[in-house]
């Protein structure tokens, strides 16, 4: 999925293409010289792409592909357009070209982003609206792709838990690109006319394909390898999308470097020769990015090696020419119209699709409710095109522009203020809730409800719903988890730091939860808890970890590199997750692969403590409440989640050194798992606990260590 220039953003070709019609108006190229013909065509495509993005968000679930198309022409126009000022000897004033681009994106993306933050007042949660600020504001500054990275926010289909501004992640891809180039093509050429200021005015355009020729491979490889690492990071990734940009650069510079002729003649004649070839291909890439959605998942593939299929196609097409049957078609009223509001319609159709799911409580759209979403997206694009885009285009001050600059500025302040003054109350909640690490046993007993029988009067829920996605782990909070991309093996230590005794905390997030109860079981019964963690990583040996649908290579190379530290540390025991939910199907199991691990502790000498993984959720328990559930409603049932026996119970039985520890009955009745016991909040997010609940878990799990351990009886 990608942003659609506005219909003003399509710059020229020399010897290619003239200047999409600014609502009908052919404006005169700045640095005086007479245009090549207008690629009409190209327009249209435009609009195929933005038509097949709709249809396939709404109806299919799935990227279409026309993230490609955008793209490569976003590469292919606004490049030719900087090459030609450089060539000219016009101004490379880096300021004045930014400021056409935020006049012509700036407007409708700010006053779409003020409305979806009204919106989301009324349609949201509250426990979202933090997330969604910080999205909003980034949006506001062209970040907002890094804003979903750093976040964990894989790229999802439309359901009601998905960010409302979660397809602006193009647009800022889109803008940073138009900084980068900029910065090299006018970059290179200042510094050609300092050096020789009687020579040309610019590098020549071949010396720039080259350049862009370089920077796309390398993105390329970067991407391939991002697909295989971290497709969820990858996708959002400027320097890995930034290969289908530059690969429409260089064929731009290439152009350019052919445009020998004036007023486009060489290219005239170029698209007349071999008429039935340039046909057969115009028909096959648009037949290709038709069909590209259906047959590739782009979210799981994109912008890695797969994505060539749409970028290649839309390249075709512009090689092509304008002679084509297809380009013919591609100019008619109909898709040059469509192309006109390709920007509106993509800013609005995304957030309108997830504010109908959220208001009618469905996962999926149906045909009539499909329909209504366009219609209503095309009405509020062709709104913003005639109210924003043309009075904002105008290059005097009118009062049209002004009204509109003002409109956006306040968006822009409204937007932003709002969103910072929501997080510092929320910031203020969490700090207050990080630095009481203590639990009212009588007030809030979480799970000694389940396992001590202690009641309380209802009373405010710990964590508050606001503060709950930050009651994190003292390790998270401390920097001592190792991200996706990082290898090395990241070490703290918890617990009596003077104990002789040691268990080395290990695994992922779903490990490291439980250190809440384990640092304070450490201190009072003289053991030091030694954790290594790393963030989506179970611990592996030759099978290769999955994250998500990816092969995961870092987590197998850091788990060795853990098991090696562990076998030379000698400790006690090992405590990890000794369970997984079933994908697809209720209840839980114990892979092979985490046996396998066991099997190699257990033959250095180190015992394993392995604790039965809690019940996973499909959704944030926060918002389920937020949106008027209770703790029951919100929860999910034990034979759902869990099987009826501990699957890692026959491991206790095949591995000597090897103690299963189970707390579901510290997390769950005996039919069902709530998202809140005994006043306190159990999930922070989908299926990891708050840091407060675990803490009330200390007292069961001290009864069960102690008893795997021998060291002590009692909790």
């Amino acid at each position: 999925m990608h942003a659609p220039q506005s219909s003003t953003d399509t710059e020229s070709v020399a010897g290619t293409s003239a200047p999409v019609p600014v609502q009908g108006h052919i404006t005169a190229p700045p640095d005086g010289r007479s245009r090549p013909p207008q690629r009409h065509d190209l327009n249209g495509l435009r609009g195929v792409a933005i038509a097949l993005v709709v249809v396939f968000h709404i109806w299919m679930g799935r990227v279409s592909g026309g993230v490609d198309v955008f793209l490569t022409l976003s590469g292919f126009f606004f490049t030719a357009s900087l090459l030609r000022s450089a060539e000219s000897g016009a101004s490379l004033n880096p300021i004045t070209r930014i400021t056409r681009v935020l006049r012509r994106l700036g407007p409708p993306l700010l006053i779409t982003l003020l409305a979806v933050g009204v919106a989301s007042v009324f349609l949201l949660p509250r426990t979202r609206w933090a997330d969604l600020g910080d999205q909003l504001v980034s949006g506001v500054f062209y970040y907002v792709n890094w804003q979903l990275a750093t976040t964990a926010n894989d790229y999802l289909a439309a359901d009601p838990s998905v960010s409302p501004v979660q397809h602006l992640w193009s647009v800022a891809v889109q803008f940073q690109f138009y900084l980068l180039a900029i910065a090299v093509v006018f970059g290179l050429a200042w510094v050609r006319r300092i050096a020789r200021p009687e020579g040309p005015r610019s590098l020549r355009p071949r010396t720039f394909a080259v350049i862009f020729a370089l920077m796309a491979v390398l993105s390329f490889v970067y991407a391939a390898d991002g697909v295989r690492r971290h497709q969820a990071w990858n996708y959002y990734d400027t320097g890995a999308r930034l290969w289908e940009i530059m690969l429409g650069a260089t064929v731009a510079a290439v152009f350019a470097a052919r445009s020998n002729n004036p007023a486009g003649e060489s290219s005239a004649r170029d698209s007349r020769a071999w008429p039935t070839a340039r046909g057969a291909l115009a028909g096959v890439a648009m037949a290709v990015i038709v069909v590209c959605g259906f047959l590739v998942d782009g979210v799981a593939a994109f912008p890695g090696p797969l994505a060539l299929i749409p970028v290649l196609a839309t390249l075709a097409l512009i090689v092509a020419g304008s002679q084509t049957a297809v380009a013919t078609t591609l100019s008619n009223r109909f898709f040059a119209w469509l192309g006109s509001i390709a920007f509106p319609l993509y800013l609005w159709h995304w957030p309108l699709l997830i504010f109908y799911l959220s208001a009618t409580g469905r996962s999926q759209v149906d045909l009539s409710g499909g329909v209504g979403i366009v219609v209503a997206s095309i009405a509020l694009a062709f709104l913003t095109v005639r109210l924003v885009e043309r009075p904002t285009q105008s290059t005097t001050f009118t009062p049209g522009r002004i009204a509109v600059t003002a409109c956006a500025v306040f968006a822009a302040i409204a937007v932003t203020a709002s969103s910072i003054g929501w997080n510092a109350f929320i910031s203020r909640s969490i700090t207050a809730v990080q630095a009481d690490g203590s639990v009212d046993e009588m007030t809030h007993p979480g799970a000694l409800e389940l396992t001590d029988g202690i009641r309380a009067e209802s009373t405010t829920l710990s964590p508050p719903l606001y503060s709950a996605p930050e009651d994190l782990p003292a390790s998270t909070l401390e920097g001592c988890i190792a991200d996706f991309e990082t290898r090395d093996a990241i070490s703290c230590t918890y617990g009596d730091l003077d104990a002789n005794r040691t268990i080395v905390l290990a695994g992922g997030s779903h490990a490291e939860h439980w250190l809440s109860a384990l640092d304070p079981l450490g201190s009072r019964h003289g053991f030091k808890v030694v954790t290594f963690f790393k963030m989506g990583c179970p611990l592996s040996v030759d099978t290769m970890p999955m994250l998500g649908a990816n092969e995961y290579p870092d987590c197998l190379d850091w788990t060795q590199t853990v098991l090696a530290e562990v076998a030379a540390m000698k400790p006690a025991y090992v405590f990890t997750t000794a369970t997984r939910p079933r994908e697809g199907f209720p209840g839980d199991y114990t892979p092979s692969f985490y046996t396998e691990v066991w099997r190699q502790l257990v033959a250095d000498g180190v015992g394993i403590l392995g604790v039965r993984d809690t019940p996973w959720l499909a959704y944030r328990a926060i918002d389920c409440l937020a949106d008027g559930g209770d703790a029951t409603s919100c929860g999910i049932s034990r034979d759902e989640a869990l099987d009826p026996v501990n699957p890692a119970l026959a491991a206790s039985f095949q591995l000597p050194g090897f103690s299963a520890l189970d707390l579901s009955d510290a997390v769950c009745d005996t039919t069902v798992c709530r998202v809140e016991q005994g006043n306190v909040l159990v999930y922070r997010d989908e299926h990891h606990l708050t840091a407060t609940y675990v803490r009330t878990l200390t007292t069961e799990l001290g009864r069960q260590l102690g008893t795997a351990t021998g060291w002590w009886t009692g909790p």
